[in-house]
């Protein structure tokens, strides 16, 4: 029996470096701005978002990808005879998971995969699946293989203002206003599709200096594995900064820092300025 092809598809939520995007097949979630809709990735990109995002009093909420968008991906893949693997973010944080389980239930060769992460922890974990289905795994060896390694994904991330998670109501007003007032830098993390508040610094050098410390505490970085940074907003200075204070991390252990703007479903809690490191612990 010949194996059949397989194509890995993914919500819009997943954030990739140009070269594994161009690759995978993309089921949007929609964005919307008080009554304004937009299709994630196809009538709004990352930096009309943050423009809009800045300019905005609302915050923007997401609707979750529908399963005919699903079943829409899956019948192309049935057309071609090909096996699919669906990469969703965390079940915890969106729908778009059970769009995808309600979807794959009408086809065989389907396998739909809870990324647990969101963003660029989302993205690593694409990124891994490449690699399994270019040295030859199946489609149902990619799924199960995932559902190993995504438990060592983890995202941390210095968000640069506090303003966003208080509108999100993922923090008090109180605690907003006084870490405005000392220029504090939380550091958070997605584990197990869930957002925690790790630390707090004052100023960007310290922040920088708590998510090197948070990468050590995870256990270290598995540098055999996808690894990918992140900035939000429109300009990746405090992202250059960042690799600038931690270059000893990446020297001689990555032959590039790859990196890419963080989309706006988490965008939309972190607001502009964060700065995201997704890797595999060890």
């Amino acid at each position: 029996m010949t194996k059949l092809k397989t194509r890995i598809i993914v919500d819009s939520t997943a954030d990739m470096v140009p070269e594994i995007k161009a690759r995978v097949y993309t089921v949007p979630l929609t964005v919307h701005f008080g009554r304004e809709e937009y299709i994630d990735g196809v009538t709004i990109d990352h930096k009309t978002f943050y423009e809009k995002l800045i300019e905005s009093d609302v915050l923007p909420t997401t609707s979750q990808a529908t399963p005919s968008a699903f079943a829409q991906e899956l019948e192309k893949a049935k057309q071609a005879g090909e096996a699919a693997v669906i990469i969703t973010l965390a079940s915890k944080f969106s729908g778009t998971y059970q769009s995808a389980v309600i979807a794959a239930a009408d086809y065989e060769n389907v396998y739909v995969v809870d990324g647990a992460s969101a963003a660029m922890g989302t993205g690593i974990l694409v990124e891994l699946a490449f690699r399994l289905l270019d040295g030859g795994m199946s489609a149902k060896e990619i799924a199960e293989t995932l559902e190993t390694e995504k438990e060592k994904v983890v995202v941390v991330a210095l968000v640069d203002t506090l303003e966003y998670l208080k509108r999100g109501g993922r923090i008090s007003k109180t605690a907003a206003f006084a870490g405005g007032l000392l220029n504090i830098k939380p550091v958070l993390s997605v584990i197990d599709g869930e957002i925690h508040l790790l630390g707090k610094a004052r100023g960007s050098k310290m922040g920088n200096n708590l998510l090197i410390q948070e990468i050590d505490k995870a256990g270290g970085i598995d540098f055999s594995r996808p690894i990918l940074l992140g900035y939000s907003g429109i300009s990746d200075a405090l992202l250059q900064k960042y690799i600038t204070d931690s270059r000893y991390i990446w020297e001689g252990n990555v032959p590039e820092v790859r990196y890419t703007t963080v989309g706006s479903v988490i965008g939309t809690h972190a607001g502009p300025g964060a700065v995201v490191v997704a890797f595999f612990k060890k």
